[in-house]
């Protein structure tokens, strides 16, 4: 299986962090789902985190489910350009990086907006999502 982001996908903030993604990632390592689609929600049953999609990006990769800094920095590590460097961020201890994570989580509404719906894929994007 591919590695997942689920992503909550009426969150302006989280919509323009696919974008990022998608735009850093020549290799395609990552596949995507809205946490409100049914893929999303079906991966979020498998893997025992519901509650955690609505404040969160989460990843799916190798067998397991990575969550808020995890989750990004993971992503980043493998991103093209100097974002790789962001994964050297890891050795900071998990609580304090989830404090700056759900800093910007709980105010990305408020920052960013959101939208009446989920993010709707290109035709060229279109296979990259679940």
């Amino acid at each position: 299986m591919p590695a997942v982001v689920i992503f909550d996908g009426i969150c302006n903030f989280c919509n323009s962090s696919v974008n990022f993604v998608i735009d850093h990632d020549p290799d395609q390592r990552y596949k995507f789902a809205a946490s409100q689609s049914e893929s999303g929600q079906k991966l979020l049953t498998e893997y025992n985190i519901a509650a955690l999609a609505s404040d969160t990006f989460i990843l799916i990769e190798e067998g397991n489910a990575f969550t808020r800094s995890t989750a990004a920095l993971r992503i980043a590590k493998h991103l093209r350009g100097p974002w790789k460097l962001c994964y050297g961020f890891i050795v900071i201890p998990r609580p304090i990086r989830d404090v700056v994570y759900q800093f910007i989580s709980r105010n990305r509404y408020k920052w960013f907006g959101r939208k009446e719906t989920c993010r709707i894929p290109t035709a060229e994007e279109r296979a990259r999502f679940l």
